[in-house]
């Protein structure tokens, strides 16, 4: 099994810290002229479940209710032997994706721009029309689903991302992204003590941060589960099985921090969220092809994954204990 470095194109700067390429795809979806027309059945999301950046469009699109709007493509979480950065459809029957009929996300991505030359990333939105990548905005992504796909949400979906908190939800998943979705991986790819030692210091100072929020909120924002937490739990989720000793981030493990891994337990117990997190392919990924640190491709056994099915008292933090969501029509 070949191991493909996941940081190519300059991504790992001279002063060995890792600053993660721009996304190449990221024309909005929405009515207004040059948009991504939002229309049923013209899309397919690839995603990986390795992926935290794709993992969080996945749960999005459960809750919201548009799992026969949008369909979804599976790829592997062992990469393909191939000399560059790619995802392959070897889950598939003869390795094939059903409805794009290709084997390789970059096949996607070269039929958008054939000289495309960065990493080929998760989440990517395909038009059926073309085959054609036409965005892989993993920032935004779950945002458009919130709004600009809004009529064709389920009846009583969750209100993810309030009118009246848009702005402070924005404040804060900047800052989940800076420091603890992009943090973890700061770490992982240094290259320098240096680099490093900022990304650790980055990582468990939110951590601190949000320990301390969580103590007193049982979600982000409250009494329900809004677009920061999907952000913030698909990091908590591959902590202990990947990041903590994968990545080197080993002051402390989630569980160590009784919020925060109350809170993830929390989030876990929903069905978008457990269902959608497969702890099998996320240890598979970073142990077997991620990681340069395991030249003889031993998965390791641990940590007890059966933890997180263990209840939580998080309810008593809510005045509203026997709900999580609240709903658009609210």
């Amino acid at each position: 099994m070949a191991v493909v470095d996941h940081v190519t194109n300059g991504e790992v700067q001279a002063n060995g810290k890792f600053e993660r390429q721009a996304n190449r795809f990221v024309t909005p979806f929405g009515d207004g002229e040059g948009e991504l027309p939002v229309e049923k059945g013209r899309y397919r999301l690839l995603w990986a479940p390795v992926c935290p950046w794709a993992n969080r469009s996945i749960i999005v699109r459960q809750l919201l209710g548009l799992e026969d709007v949008i369909s979804v493509g599976t790829l592997d979480p062992i990469r393909p032997d191939v000399s560059w950065s790619d995802w392959s459809f070897t889950l598939d029957p003869d390795g094939v994706d059903p409805v794009l009929k290709i084997h390789l996300l970059s096949e996607a991505y070269k039929k958008a721009d054939p000289g495309y030359q960065g990493r080929f990333t998760v989440p990517a939105v395909v038009d059926l029309k073309t085959g054609a990548v036409v965005n892989n905005d993993y920032f935004n992504l779950t945002l458009y689903y919130e709004t600009a796909w809004k009529k064709f949400h389920k009846k009583g979906a969750p209100d993810l991302y309030p009118v009246e908190l848009r702005e402070e939800i924005d404040k804060l998943n900047d800052y989940i992204f800076r420091n603890v979705n992009n943090g973890v991986y700061k770490a992982g790819f240094a290259t320098s003590q240096e680099a490093y030692s900022d990304a650790f210091k980055l990582v468990f100072d939110a951590f601190d941060v949000l320990e301390e929020r969580l103590s007193h909120s049982r979600f982000l924002f409250g009494d329900y589960i809004t677009e920061s937490d999907v952000r913030l739990y698909v990091t908590l989720a591959r902590f202990d099985v990947a990041y903590y000793n994968g990545f080197r981030v080993n002051k402390k493990m989630l569980r160590d921090y009784p919020n925060l891994w109350g809170y993830a337990r929390d989030l876990y117990a929903e069905s978008a969220f457990g269902d959608n997190t497969h702890f099998d392919a996320i240890k598979k990924h970073y142990h077997l092809c991620c990681l340069k640190t395991n030249p003889n491709n031993i998965l390791p056994l641990g940590p007890d994954l059966s933890v997180w099915k263990l209840p939580t008292d998080r309810a008593k933090l809510s005045k509203d204990p026997d709900h999580k969501y609240r709903t658009e029509e609210e």
